[in-house]
């Protein structure tokens, strides 16, 4: 089995295998998961200076913010096509 890596909006690729969700920025636990990563210094911010429209939890405790529709991401996540595999 090796490495799944998915594009995460201008040529940034995460570990598909680390992920453990994927949502929307709008509510206030995620508004709370993403100040806490800040606060830990945990959080990767993947937007480029965009609107926040998908924020990416690993299991590594790092939350990474994206650009790209949570739905983009998923359905990323699921084709093959857009999915690398390395190893």
């Amino acid at each position: 089995m090796g490495i799944k890596l998915v594009n995460i909006g201008f040529g940034n690729i995460v570990s598909a295998n680390r992920i453990i969700s994927i949502v929307g920025p709008e509510s206030a636990p995620i508004k709370r998961i993403v100040q806490d990563a800040r606060d830990r210094g945990t959080l990767i911010d993947a937007t480029y200076g965009r609107r926040t429209r998908a924020v990416i939890v690993m299991d590594s405790d790092h939350v990474i913010l994206s650009a790209v529709q949570p739905e983009t991401v998923a359905h990323r996540l699921l084709d093959r096509d857009e999915t690398i595999e390395e190893g």
